[in-house]
């Protein structure tokens, strides 16, 4: 379903914090605008209280990865449920006069954005994306990073439910890691150097 390819704004947004780091790139309103993307109508409505509001949705989002996660699927759908009480959406037909092949017009369903605020729009959106994920592939394709300290939030797209990583730079690093010390292990020592390219 295309509504769900708008759960991306839910990990861009749990993203620009690094709690275990202490990073947060979260800082002004011109980075609550990068996270609309394209769409600049959106955020051209962010102001400097936007920062704050977005810090909140943040919070609540990554809560819900957290409870996906660890496993605690009904604490993951009251969290996101609760968001999507608070920011709704409204579905809309949209075609952005585009045609098929056969010059019928390309429908289809958009998330409409009528909200009071720039955070109210995103985080309507974020949620609602979440919750077709959710719904459609399940609580276990939400997850956080395991390579440690990052706990950056994905969506498992894979076919066996596997992904345990948020890239493959994190993924890379965690197999070197484990490469090190399945060698220190062995008495081997590995080489700082060593391990799989």
């Amino acid at each position: 379903m295309i509504l769900a390819s708008y759960s991306d704004h839910a990990v861009r947004l749990v993203n620009t914090e690094e709690p275990a780091r202490g990073a947060d790139a979260l800082t002004s309103v011109d980075a609550v605008r990068a996270l609309f993307g394209g769409n600049a109508s959106a955020a051209r409505r962010a102001t400097d209280s936007d920062v704050t509001r977005f810090r909140g949705v943040r919070a609540r989002l990554r809560a819900v990865f957290e409870a996906a996660d660890a496993g605690d699927e009904t604490l993951a759908v009251d969290l996101l449920n609760s968001l999507l009480l608070e920011f709704p959406v409204s579905p809309q037909i949209s075609g952005h006069d585009a045609r098929r092949e056969d010059g019928r017009p390309d429908w289809h369903m958009h998330l409409a954005d009528h909200p009071s605020n720039a955070t109210a729009g995103y985080a309507a959106i974020a949620a609602m994306g979440l919750a077709f994920h959710l719904t459609e592939h399940g609580v276990d394709r939400l997850g956080l990073c395991q390579a440690a300290p990052c706990r950056n939030a994905y969506l498992d797209t894979s076919a066996n439910r596997s992904r345990r990583y948020c890239s493959d730079r994190c993924a890379t690093r965690a197999n070197v890691a484990a490469y090190r010390a399945r060698k220190r292990a062995e008495g081997g020592g590995a080489d700082e150097d060593a391990g799989p390219r």
